[in-house]
């Protein structure tokens, strides 16, 4: 038997289920068991009407401000994705810039011309953000009030079950959505690289920059994942038990650090990703100049490639 004194223990192990408890009504069908029946246990934001709290504080603040920076940012996106095809890539005096919601850029034959490229990729980040454990809470706060907030009423008086029931079942397939949003980081870090070459010469310019934050952003928000970290490590209750149990467990640590800024990097990335498209677009439509900071030609030089049409 392994000795347990050189062991190294996971904080995030997954808690087990409790025994039911004689005389608690067991869950109905469908729900998951959770140790303890639905509405046995709540909030005292649960026997108050709608928005009846005894805080003090300025509760209704956050959940506003989060709808509006949801409202802004997601309508944004819609409408460059779906209305602003037309510049979506900036090619001028050795710059090429491709706005990240049509990256990788990907428009067959057979695709009609209303349709917009962007939706051919873009359905992979919006499955991502949408079952993002961070994101659910903010937009269920902001727009389904379920629950507002703490210790406030609730609109809802029965009691959370989980996601068990059409549309939010589908919420479980958050793991999923992470292994293809994984996929495009290598294409927009391969735009990062186009976006810092000029004629084939290093370079820095105002586009660059936007969309090596933009790029930088997403990646810190995609490995700051709840289900990554528990991927990693977060499932284990001994890290020397296992194989490679030593590198899980360094995984583990800097994913964990990562991931306490997770609502942080959720919403840096959505500013960033919207205002390097918004960047290339006004660079595109001529409304701004793009800006070169320096260039490095005696460094190296590579072959200019496009990114199609």
């Amino acid at each position: 038997m392994i000795s347990t004194h050189h062991r190294t223990w996971s904080s995030g192990a997954a808690a087990v289920s409790a025994p039911p408890k004689p005389g608690v009504p067991r869950p109905p069908g469908g729900v998951p068991r959770t140790g303890t029946a639905p509405g046995e246990h709540r909030g005292a934001g649960s026997t108050q009407r709608f928005g009846e709290t005894e805080r003090k504080d300025a509760w209704w603040l956050l959940p506003a401000l989060q709808a509006l920076g949801l409202l802004a940012l997601i309508g944004y996106a819609n409408w460059a994705a779906l209305l602003g095809a037309e510049h979506y890539h900036y090619v001028e005096e050795g710059r090429e810039y491709l706005s990240p919601f049509f990256s990788p850029y990907i428009r067959p034959s057979w695709l009609p011309a209303w349709f917009s490229p962007a939706l051919v990729i873009l359905w992979v980040p919006l499955g991502f953000r949408t079952t993002c454990y961070y994101y659910r809470k903010a937009y269920y706060r902001s727009f389904f009030a379920d629950p507002i907030a703490c210790a406030v009423g609730e609109v809802r008086s029965k009691g959370y079950c989980g996601e068990v029931k059409f549309p939010f079942v589908l919420q479980n397939l958050h793991r999923y959505f992470l292994y293809a949003a994984l996929i495009p980081l290598f294409f927009l870090w391969s735009d990062v690289v186009h976006a810092f070459l000029f004629r084939g010469t290093l370079g820095i310019a105002g586009g660059s920059l936007a969309i090596l934050l933009s790029t930088v952003s997403l990646t810190l928000y995609t490995f700051s994942c709840h289900s990554l970290r528990h991927l990693v490590g977060g499932k284990l209750d001994c890290f020397s038990c296992v194989r490679g149990g030593g590198a899980r467990h360094r995984a583990w640590s800097w994913l964990t650090v990562l991931n306490e800024h997770h609502m942080g990097w959720a919403w840096i990335s959505l500013f960033a990703v919207c205002f390097a498209d918004f960047y290339v677009r006004m660079c595109s439509m001529g409304v701004i100049h793009d800006p070169m900071f320096a260039t490095f030609s005696h460094l190296f030089s590579v072959p200019e490639k496009g990114f199609g049409p």
